[in-house]
């Protein structure tokens, strides 16, 4: 299970279709054991792509709470909320940038400082998200294509499908508000730019960065 919100708000809590950047740079700060109000701006300033190999099921959690109290402090009222998250999905997140931080954030997700999950806290990663020949000297693009498909390093007998959806950073494209503008504990985010491309697997796909 996992959930990436962006747009959340109140009883309903939705999720992304695939990994948002405050989502990943908050996995890796975990990992690398940085406080919440610790600066992230080594990690925001990573490129960020996504290759979809398996889009997963939208699911729903309904939830109630009882004698939540109210905002203004003079009475209770009961809860409810809808927490969407998607099952069984896998998703290679690749990240460019200076060969220093990407080698520390690689140790760092083999040995974690901190608890990792999916997006929210009780979505711990299955399998974990370290793959020991993930640092490779290789443009972001072709680092996503080239890779082994995901599900079948757990089951041989899966084979990758035809086509597959790849979500690079570009200058333009689709404007999404998860870039990470301060440590955490602000909770500031602004607006970047990511392209949506489906390409064969195993074809590389560019974008203009």
């Amino acid at each position: 299970m996992q959930s990436w919100g962006t747009r959340s708000r109140f009883d309903h809590r939705e999720t992304w279709p695939y990994p948002t950047k405050s989502g990943v740079v908050g996995l890796l700060a975990a990992a690398l054991g940085r406080d919440r109000a610790e600066d992230v701006s080594d990690l925001a300033a990573l490129r960020m792509g996504v290759r979809v190999d398996k889009p997963g099921v939208l699911m729903v959690d309904y939830q109630t709470a009882q004698g939540v109290l109210t905002a203004d402090l003079r009475g209770t009222h009961d809860v409810q909320s809808w927490r969407y998250y998607l099952a069984d999905a896998a998703f290679l997140v690749g990240l460019e940038g200076e060969e220093g931080i990407l080698a520390q954030v690689h140790a760092a997700l083999r040995n974690p400082r901190w608890p990792l999950f999916l997006g929210r806290k009780g979505y711990v990663p299955s399998p974990p998200v370290y793959l020991p020949d993930g640092l490779q000297m290789l443009p972001l693009e072709e680092a996503l294509a080239r890779y082994p498909y995901l599900p079948a390093l757990i089951d041989p007998g899966q084979r990758p499908p035809e086509t597959v959806l790849y979500v690079l950073e570009g200058k333009a494209g689709r404007m999404v508000w998860d870039q990470p503008l301060g440590p955490f504990a602000q909770r500031r985010f602004g607006p970047r730019f990511v392209v949506e491309l489906a390409r064969g697997f195993g074809e590389v796909p560019y974008v203009s960065i």
